[in-house]
């Protein structure tokens, strides 16, 4: 199935993870993750009906047990998010557990890891066959690694998911990061797994956090060219950032042949976001959620997770980006000249003393050249393209000029 404006589509069966008790994941007052970019976004995508749709199914996830938290995380670390979550006045800053970015707060553990039970939850509806597309927009946690907590994320759910579906049956999965930041901690714990493809689309190291997911890092021994890292410069834009995706992300997912594509949408690439130095719109990003899910049709039956991740300007940007996220899983995309519901705007004015934005889009004209137009070596987002084309082409087979 596509998606295609003005065309009524077949629904795919979707189930959303959301319950109220998901906000309990906050690291206090003035801490960037601010819990309300969830609520905001249910109450937003119920205004829009889209939870009320009858092939939408929204389930509260439950708290992710040790045992499933072990399939990616170690045991001593597990044991030491418990400890810290119990008291935090006893931080363990070597687990990046008590730091600025990860501040410890009672019930760290539950909270951290119910947002992990939303992407297992989300793998076990794919595996069951009860939903083909599914959303934790709650989710999206990539800098946690396999024994530390980095970047706000304490558990990776995301990398919970990939390998719930592996331990259940799928071949192999894709991992689609569009984070402003590197997804640095689900491409480490995948690292040497040929089964599963980390491709990472984020502003270059070279300017943000953490530093890392540049083009020469491929994947380890044996799963060389199952890491694929796109370092965009500082200031990339629509045109600049759909460039890249297309020019990369198409042709490596079908020489890998997923049966399962995982994603995680963080929105902090917007023009506006205080954390990070990308120059997208709200439509760039509703184009990137409808590319993956496509990607998804083509190559997995439809088959496809999605999470949440990044994204910190609470109000104008988050809600939006991700109710598109949830309408696109849903096959119901919202047209970006559509105007936000004016109870929400209202809720927004009433709770948070703000003004909400009054389209669902940014209201900006989308255009990008592609790849095949030819490239520029006077450019920089094209010479970023093909350092990651040279770096990993080669290694699916791919010619990096042609292809």
């Amino acid at each position: 199935m596509t998606y295609l404006p003005g065309l009524r589509q077949p629904a795919p069966p979707t189930m959303v993870a959301w319950g109220a008790d998901m906000t309990a994941y906050n690291f206090g007052h003035g801490h960037p993750m601010a819990p309300a970019r969830m609520e905001l976004t249910a109450r937003l995508a119920e205004s829009l009906g889209l939870f009320s749709l009858d092939h939408v199914a929204v389930e509260a996830p439950g708290v992710a047990t040790d045992s499933e938290l072990e399939a990616v995380h170690s045991a001593d670390y597990v044991a030491a998010v418990r400890k810290v979550s119990a008291d935090p006045s006893t931080p363990d800053e070597s687990r990046g557990l008590g730091t600025e970015d990860d501040p410890a707060f009672a019930g760290m553990h539950e909270a951290s890891a119910r947002l992990a039970g939303g992407s297992l939850l989300a793998a076990s509806r794919i595996l069951d066959g009860s939903a083909v597309h599914a959303v934790n927009f709650g989710g999206g946690m990539h800098h946690a690694a396999r024994d530390r907590a980095s970047g706000f994320c304490i558990y990776n759910d995301a990398a919970l998911a990939v390998q719930k579906l592996l331990d259940g049956g799928v071949r192999k999965v894709a991992y689609i990061d569009v984070d402003a930041h590197h997804g640095d901690g689900t491409e480490s714990i995948f690292w040497n797994d040929p089964r599963v493809l980390t491709l990472s689309l984020h502003e270059s190291g070279m300017t943000l956090f953490p530093g890392t997911g540049f083009a020469n890092e491929i994947g380890g021994p044996g799963a060389e060219g199952t890491a694929v890292n796109v370092a965009l410069p500082s200031g990339t834009g629509d045109a600049g950032w759909l460039r890249a995706f297309y020019a990369v992300v198409p042709q490596v997912v079908a020489a890998f042949e997923p049966e399962v594509i995982v994603s995680q949408h963080g929105c902090d690439s917007h023009r506006t976001d205080p954390l990070t130095h990308l120059n997208l719109s709200v439509d760039g990003q509703r184009e990137a959620a409808s590319a993956v899910g496509n990607l998804a049709a083509q190559f997995c039956g439809g088959r496809w997770i999605a999470t949440g991740g990044g994204g910190y300007n609470v109000v104008d940007v988050v809600p939006r980006a991700w109710s598109h996220l949830v309408a696109i899983a849903a096959g119901r995309p919202v047209p970006l000249r559509t105007p936000v519901p004016q109870d929400w705007r209202d809720y927004v004015d009433a709770k948070y003393g703000a003004t909400a934005p009054e389209l669902m889009g940014d209201d900006v004209e989308l255009w990008w050249r592609s790849w095949e137009v030819g490239f520029d070596p006077n450019d920089a987002v094209d010479r970023t393209v093909m350092a990651t084309r040279k770096a990993v082409f080669p290694l699916h087979g791919l010619d990096p000029w042609f292809d």
